[in-house]
């Protein structure tokens, strides 16, 4: 295990135990960083208070190396809406066919909102993980449900998502992230992939350092930071009726959480949600996680490798959320 500590790292640190010696205390950096290492970990990165108290990179990891999110792409998603919902284009609760004409006659896709899209509630087939289609194919995905009444996990309305934005903004999404969002926070993908139809990929395919990554944390936790509407930014983080485990591209470790599926890490066992407290989570394939834990004001960012494998059932022990931050925080 190679852990960094530069002059950053060790004014962090002694802020943090000045300013929050009870929460300080309850770290076990050491025992947190060796589980993540034993299951593919390159990155680990500990942030309170906006000071960074504990990085570590084994393996292939480094400060300035990006590494794939997977599915922690899709919490990005949400700070586009947040941006648009203050830039006054839309509303969350206006109807997704205000843009895509072709289902205003569809009895059930005419009547999805951008809140049921994005908390995946609306109805539609999650589609096929890993493998999103295009946009305009995306917009074929057939409503099984009624609006608002199943979850269904999956990238296809995520990639449905970015069809929207495009006609709304007659531009790349991610493109209006950076400039709205990443530009002031002075961060950026090391790459976002596209698909076949050269538009980004809004379930999956964006690369962030660990640090970079925590950033984005931090300002979801400092709620938007002004840059974008902190009101807004709460709805984000509203459980829908259908899953109390997920908000608007955003995970929440709550009980009764329905998770993406079978051996993702992602379930709370009864009465752990109580001990850990109030954590939202970006999730994603290989373990990818960015923690965002508002009691204790703490940022975690976590990445791996081999994200493949991993999806197979080949990439060595099994990971849990709930047995790392137990891990981590003593709780």
């Amino acid at each position: 295990m190679r852990i960094l500590f530069n002059r950053r790292t060790l004014l962090g640190g002694l802020a943090a135990a000045f300013a929050s010696p009870a929460a300080a205390q309850t770290f076990n950096f050491s025992a947190a960083a060796e589980y993540s290492a034993a299951r593919r970990g390159v990155s680990l990165l500990v942030m309170q208070d906006g000071q960074i108290l504990f990085e570590d990179y084994p393996r292939a990891g480094g400060a300035d190396r990006g590494w794939e999110l997977a599915s922690g792409t899709k919490s990005f998603s949400s700070i586009i809406v947040a941006a648009a919902v203050q830039d006054q284009l839309m509303t969350l609760d206006d109807p997704v066919a205000d843009k895509i004409e072709e289902w205003r006659n569809d009895e059930r896709k005419s009547r999805i909102t951008i809140r049921q899209l994005l908390s995946l509630t609306s109805g539609l087939r999650g589609g096929t993980i890993g493998r999103p289609e295009s946009y305009l194919d995306s917009l074929n995905t057939p409503a099984d449900y009624e609006p608002g009444t199943h979850f269904a996990y999956g990238p296809a309305p995520f990639q449905i998502f970015g069809e929207f934005m495009y006609r709304k903004l007659s531009d790349d999404p991610v493109a209006y992230l950076q400039r709205r969002v990443l530009d002031a926070l002075q961060i950026a993908p090391t790459v976002w992939r596209r698909g076949q139809d050269g538009m980004p990929l809004m379930p999956q395919g964006a690369a962030f350092t660990a640090r970079d990554w925590a950033i984005f944390g931090q300002f979801v936790l400092e709620g938007g930071r002004g840059i974008i509407d902190a009101e807004t930014l709460r709805q984000c983080f509203v459980p829908s009726a259908v899953n109390p485990g997920y908000g608007i591209s955003w995970w929440l470790l709550r009980s009764g959480l329905i998770p993406p599926g079978r051996g993702a890490g992602v379930e709370v066992p009864e009465g752990a949600a109580a001990r850990l407290g109030e954590v939202h989570m970006a999730a994603g394939a290989g373990d990818q996680r960015l923690y965002i834990i508002p009691d204790r004001n703490l940022i975690v960012a976590r990445q791996a490798d081999d994200i493949l494998r991993a999806m197979l059932g080949q990439g060595g022990e099994r990971w849990s959320d709930v047995d790392f931050l137990r891990l981590l925080l003593g709780a």
